[in-house]
């Protein structure tokens, strides 16, 4: 694995403080907050530490209650809700400062055999002809904004490559779908949970703004106050990080100065491996100026 691979892979392992109680690192993505995705990570890595190993995640459900702080580091606290025949439910509580700043329920079952039919994988360009964000990046390092600059040109531990380019700083009104392929920056041990914890952690990448393309604006616009509300992840099957995905985007609806967007993510099999869907904050800021 590469240096940041590593790192990402330590952030997402947490630190056993008492029974039920996690905690976890941080990590400074630029952002004016903690990145989402470390939460939905370790979240996932902390209810998972108090299920057998024979249960296996297939979705969670959270929402976002405060801003974190990407300084400090995060406790976990699992509420084990409930223990089946075939299924178990946890209830899990992120906190720093004392107070909560996002909260989820994951499931977990045993592998069974079941009726199975998928959607069909969009026919995009494959990866090999496209350029990644950090190099899409480095090409306008001018233009990014200084606090999210290095790390928006540094290698990452997730290479993305846009099947759909939409230019942040020039953005102009364009159907709400996106496709980009993304993948760990090097090898992954054979260990299927792993590569379920870093799906989480990515699965927050690209998803809001997908639901900003119709209006023109992005991230990067002083008056945009964007956020993610509430994060919903379903793994249908096993997946591999270490190699391409497909991570398909649309945004169905917007209003209220919120975007509601859906993900579905498929191997390069064509193979249905989890679907997404968020809802976050897509407030045009009175205050900016």
């Amino acid at each position: 694995m590469s240096q940041v691979l590593d790192e990402l892979v330590a952030l997402l392992t947490l630190e056993t403080i008492e029974e039920n109680l996690f905690r976890g690192v941080s990590q400074d993505l630029g952002f004016r907050q903690l990145f989402g995705g470390q939460v939905l990570g370790q979240c996932v890595s902390a209810a998972s530490q108090t299920v057998t190993p024979e249960r296996h995640v297939h979705s969670m459900h959270g929402y976002f209650l405060r801003p974190g702080d990407a300084t400090l580091p995060v406790v976990y606290q699992v509420d084990r809700v409930r223990d089946g025949g075939t299924f178990s439910t946890r209830r899990v509580t992120a906190i720093q400062k004392g107070q909560p700043i996002f909260t989820c329920s994951a499931s977990f079952q045993i592998d069974e055999e079941g009726f199975h039919h998928q959607n069909t994988m969009p026919d995009v360009p494959g990866p090999e002809e496209l350029k990644s964000e950090t190099e899409l990046a480095r090409m306008v390092q001018q233009l990014i904004p200084e606090r999210m600059r290095e790390r928006a040109i540094s290698d990452k531990p997730i290479e993305i490559r846009p099947a759909t380019f939409i230019n942040p700083f020039a953005p102009k009104p364009c159907e709400p779908v996106k496709h980009v392929w993304f993948k760990a920056a090097g090898d992954l041990p054979d260990n299927p949970h792993l590569h379920k914890l870093l799906l989480a952690y990515a699965s927050d990448f690209n998803l809001l703004t997908t639901s900003m393309q119709p209006h023109g604006v992005s991230v990067f616009q002083k008056f945009m106050q964007v956020a993610s509300l509430d994060h919903s992840l379903w793994f249908h099957s096993n997946l591999r990080l270490d190699d391409w995905l497909l991570y398909s985007m649309d945004s169905p609806w917007s209003g209220n100065a919120r975007g509601f967007s859906r993900g579905s993510i498929f191997n390069r099999k064509g193979e249905l491996v989890a679907s997404v869907a968020q809802e976050g904050l897509t407030r045009v800021r009175e205050d900016w100026k």
